[in-house]
């Protein structure tokens, strides 16, 4: 009894098999929801409770995005929504982020140029859509800018809001140390600011998708914007519909992404 106790004990983990089963379980629960919704997508087309010319089963949606798939418009579309994304996230990134911590530190900047951003964020980025286009033009870098545009302010005010929100204790148990303004700021203050720009980092990057498909629609000649209104126009639906879908697992990805960077990096929450 003694020997086989041994051998199985280094494989055989009670609790991390709990623990798997348990993740497997919330997986299949949130997943219901999801296949239920996509099982009355099929039915109702087939059953003529919708019109199936303009909602087609999921079934045709599906093999139209294999076809896209196959002669490699998919991929055309998908890296050229990706690369004007993941561009103006990281110029959006490089910029709020350090001034954020300005602001957020300094309360008579903040007084001073508060109402300024609150004018700017309150001006929604597909409505200065043209001004981009005028000033720069009708290529890439119109729509790199006003997805950094789309961007900045959601990571802005996280990171201002997570300056000022830091817990008092925390800075007066820093202070008690003797720490400089400068040291207490990257002891303290930034850790602890950390957490909560990672919400803004996600709300951005949520945002870089959604407001660039919206200007794909005009004035491009590729990306996931450009294949759902051309679909539209040339009244292929299940295309539309493809590249629909497709926008919704890229933001699903991508905030997957987030999540687990912050895992790592916050492991010690």
């Amino acid at each position: 009894m003694d020997s086989y106790q041994e051998m199985v004990r280094p494989w055989f983990k009670p609790k991390k098999s709990l623990k798997w089963v348990g993740k497997s379980v919330n997986v299949l629960k949130m997943s219901t929801a999801i296949l239920t919704f996509l099982l009355i997508w099929e039915a109702a087309p087939r059953l003529n409770l919708v019109n199936p010319v303009f909602l087609p089963p999921f079934s045709f949606v599906l093999i139209g995005a294999w076809e896209l798939i196959i002669n490699g418009q998919m991929f055309a579309h998908v890296s050229a929504s990706l690369s004007r994304s993941i561009s103006g996230f990281f110029i959006a990134i490089t910029l709020a982020i350090p001034i954020g911590l300005v602001i957020g530190w300094s309360k008579r900047l903040s007084l001073w140029i508060n109402p300024l951003l609150e004018l700017f964020r309150n001006t929604a980025a597909l409505a200065v859509l043209p001004v981009f286009i005028l000033l720069l033009g009708i290529g890439e870098t119109s729509k790199v800018a006003v997805v950094s545009y789309a961007c900045f302010f959601p990571i802005l005010i996280s990171t201002v809001s997570a300056v000022r929100h830091v817990d008092p204790l925390l800075i007066k148990a820093g202070q008690s140390l003797a720490l400089s303004r400068l040291r207490l700021f990257q002891k303290v203050i930034l850790p602890a600011a950390i957490p909560s720009i990672f919400v803004g980092l996600r709300l951005a990057a949520a945002a870089s998708i959604l407001v660039l498909v919206a200007a794909e629609m005009i004035g491009a000649k590729a990306g996931l914007g450009y294949l759902i209104i051309s679909s539209q126009h040339s009244f292929q639906i299940p295309y539309m519909y493809a590249g629909i879908l497709t926008i919704s697992i890229l933001g699903l990805v991508v905030n997957g992404v987030l999540v687990q960077i912050e895992q790592r990096l916050l492991h010690w929450k």
